[in-house]
């Protein structure tokens, strides 16, 4: 009825962040006539209510028995979800993520509040306090985590993590034989998303091509069309079309290859990471302008491989890469208008 199956893992993803907050918490004794360390404990850490480890300590009420649990140690659990109106956008109102290359136009996350409550439990007061001290700092009030929500399209958000309570209560009442334990709850609350199903339509794809078309008048025929594209910056395809035949120091543009049969003028070209243009060929001879695309100009020797930069490297630049621009300007007088409908002047 309300749609295709999906599942995002979101409420795993956010718990897993919480947890891990807290998963390196530990605590030292000294001893009291210096600061000599006796000892440090890792705090363990568990997702459950810290109920079920006191019923431990209840159940065995004497010493006799075997140990019915080790303190300190730390619990954490969701309490609550809360839909939070302040954060929700337009129900309609989409983006776009990237996923193999393809658009997909995804709408806007439905905003919650999911409450945990943290509490770690110790027999001695001074351990309990060095577990909230490790704490405490770190929220004012909040801390912020980025996690991966949506893993096809990479979707990454900061989800803050408030402070919101602290409670703590002693159980110290009772025979000498009763165990003690000294409890703390902190509450907080998570600001997260929750996202509906990702469309399965891949049609769209990302932007190659930008066309604008100039006229003199309001109506008349395009005059000047100008069309960007973009380019490559280095070598995807690692061709290898020549190399180098000697040594090409930092303070040098004049390279000598084994064939410059396919390099030209004003082309781009790499060699290992520096990419370099070429100004003017005569036989082998090359001269070329060092560290182009704010590659750093670096030594390179006799045999190293030299890359093309071409339409082919073009067409494979990642979404994530940087790139540059291909840019053309043509100049009409046939009066001809361009139909974006049939992609093609009319």
């Amino acid at each position: 009825m309300l749609g295709q199956y999906f599942y995002h893992e979101i409420t795993k993803k956010t718990v897993v962040a919480f947890g891990t907050l807290f998963n390196n918490i530990e605590i030292r004794h000294k001893a009291d006539d210096n600061d000599d360390t006796l000892s440090i404990i890792k705090v363990p850490i568990a997702y459950g209510p810290i109920q079920k480890f006191l019923a431990r300590i209840e159940q065995q009420p004497n010493f006799e028995r075997t140990v019915a649990i080790t303190l300190p140690r730390l619990a954490f659990e969701i309490i609550s979800y809360r839909y939070d109106p302040s954060r929700k956008a337009s129900p309609i109102t989409k983006f776009c993520g990237v996923e193999n290359n393809k658009i997909k136009k995804v709408f806007m996350p439905v905003p919650y509040d999911i409450g945990f409550r943290l509490s770690f439990v110790s027999k001695l007061q001074d351990d309990a306090l060095q577990i909230l001290e490790q704490i405490l700092p770190f929220f004012q009030p909040s801390f912020s985590v980025s996690v991966k929500l949506i893993d096809e399209i990479d979707e990454v958000r900061d989800i803050p993590f408030t402070l919101n309570n602290i409670s703590f209560r002693d159980e110290y009442e009772g025979s000498f034989d009763k165990r003690r334990y000294i409890q703390y709850d902190l509450d907080f609350t998570a600001k997260t998303y929750f996202y509906s199903e990702l469309p399965t339509d891949e049609s769209g794809g990302i932007i190659k091509r930008v066309q604008i078309d100039y006229a003199s008048a309001i109506r008349a025929p395009r005059e000047v069309r100008y069309v960007a594209t973009p380019a490559a910056t280095k070598d995807y395809n690692n061709d290898q079309t020549t190399a180098l035949t000697a040594t090409l120091e930092t303070s040098k543009t004049l390279m000598k290859v084994t064939s410059a049969a396919s390099l030209e003028t004003r082309k781009f070209i790499q060699v290992n990471n520096e990419v370099m243009r070429i100004e003017e060929i005569d036989g082998t001879n090359v001269i070329v302008s060092r560290g182009q695309y704010g590659t750093s100009i670096q030594e390179h020797y006799a045999g190293d491989k030299i890359n093309l930069i071409t339409i082919a490297d073009d067409e494979l630049i990642d979404t994530d890469d940087d790139f540059g621009f291909n840019e053309t300007r043509t100049f009409f007088q046939d009066f001809k208008p361009f139909s974006p409908s049939q992609g093609s002047d009319v």
